[in-house]
């Protein structure tokens, strides 16, 4: 019986072992329309636990490869391509890490941070405590949680705006992620805001500037300082955070953190299709009032790309080179108009990434991400 069941082992190893490939290739292309776009995220944050299973299937492999071992050296070859892949981001990010202080140092000066960009060890850290969630009505029938800074009063406060294509989403997006910035020393307003197709721009951007007077009116009760803000959007909140941001005229908007955000809504149209993942063309119709033909005020006033001028906040940029639903041109092309217009700036490009790269705080893009946004908001709202 073991001579029978010894060889439908060794191939059902290879075969495990070509499934697995598809999966470690996207840490280095991007995932393709038709597939889920979370799995890209799994093996780019997640790729250092996912790299034990090929090396225990190779390891099998081995131990199981009898007399005629082609298979099982297959098996091991596809396995080591496999760890390969999936170590990928870690080895990146190392890399990068190196880097990154100075870059985020020549442009908003010095930070003496307790943390390096990245650390190995850190891949397997735990995430951090749960920081309790004060609700309030701000506007209408819509409401932010406020989190208090832990250990600080009259604190500088983030406001987090979140994504969701304008259509969806919610406040409570990436909480953990919450809990990082107010152990920080932030307070926190992560806000909702009126829906597309229900309310069109600017509807979005009043809901926001309508956030910061509240939380400035209640600034004493709150324990924030009313002087220093920080908008903070991912994609779809990052597109607001930056028009809001650089269209506000506010001085008490210090600075701008977008991540993997949508900066010019002329430029999304223009390279939109009606079949990609995301089906864009929809989102933007129903987010803008119609296509730019028709809405054109709309799309300008919405596209921070367009607002940029030498009197723009610091602004912090972090986006994945392999993300699928919001293109990585659209950072790198503010990027050069901040550069332009001399506005203190960095773009921290993360080539192994996908959309929502934070997710997993441990994560290579998650510890930098996290290094490069503490070290934004100490150098902007001190």
């Amino acid at each position: 019986m073991l001579h029978v069941l010894l060889p439908m082992l060794r191939w059902s190893l290879l075969l495990l072992a070509l499934a697995l490939l598809p999966l470690a290739l996207l840490t280095v292309v991007k995932s393709p329309d038709w597939s889920e776009w979370k799995l890209a995220l799994l093996a780019g944050e997640y790729g250092h636990w996912l790299a034990l299973v090929p090396v225990l299937l190779g390891t099998l492999a081995w131990w199981t490869r009898g007399a005629s071992a082609s298979v099982a050296v297959a098996t091991a070859l596809l396995c080591a391509l496999a760890v390969g892949l999936f170590l990928r981001p870690c080895l990146e990010a190392w890399k990068l890490g190196g880097a990154l202080p100075g870059q985020l140092a020549r442009q908003f000066g010095p930070v003496a941070l307790a943390r390096p960009p990245f650390s190995f060890s850190a891949l397997f850290g735990a995430a951090p405590a749960p920081v309790p969630a004060e609700t309030a009505v701000f506007s209408g029938d819509l409401s932010l949680d406020f989190y208090r800074a832990v250990g600080q009063t009259r604190a500088p406060c983030v406001l987090l705006i979140h994504g969701g294509g304008w259509d969806g989403g919610s406040r409570t997006e990436i909480v953990h992620f919450t809990h990082w910035l107010a152990h920080q020393g932030y307070a926190v307003a992560a806000l909702d805001y009126r829906l597309a197709p229900h309310a069109v721009w600017p509807a979005q951007r009043d809901d926001t500037v309508a956030a910061l007077a509240y939380l400035k009116t209640h600034s004493a009760r709150l324990g924030l300082d009313p002087t220093r803000f920080v908008l903070l959007g991912r994609s779809a909140g990052g597109n607001i955070a930056e028009a809001v941001a650089y269209t506000a005229g506010d001085p008490a908007i210090r600075g701008v953190i977008a991540l993997y955000a949508p900066a010019d809504l002329h430029f999304a149209w223009q390279y939109s299709r009606e079949d990609d993942v995301l089906k864009s063309p929809q989102l933007l119709r129903q987010f803008l009032g119609g296509p730019p033909a028709d809405a054109r005020a709309a799309y300008d006033s919405s596209s921070g790309y367009l607002h940029v001028a030498p009197s723009t906040p610091p602004t912090l940029l972090v986006h994945g080179q392999l993300d699928t639903l919001v293109w990585h041109r659209q950072s790198e092309r503010l990027a050069a108009r901040l550069g332009e217009h001399r506005v203190p700036h960095a773009f921290v490009s993360l080539p192994w990434a996908t959309h929502a790269f934070e997710f997993n705080l441990a994560g290579p893009g998650g510890q930098l991400a996290t290094f490069s946004i503490a070290w934004f908001l100490a150098a902007v709202t001190k």
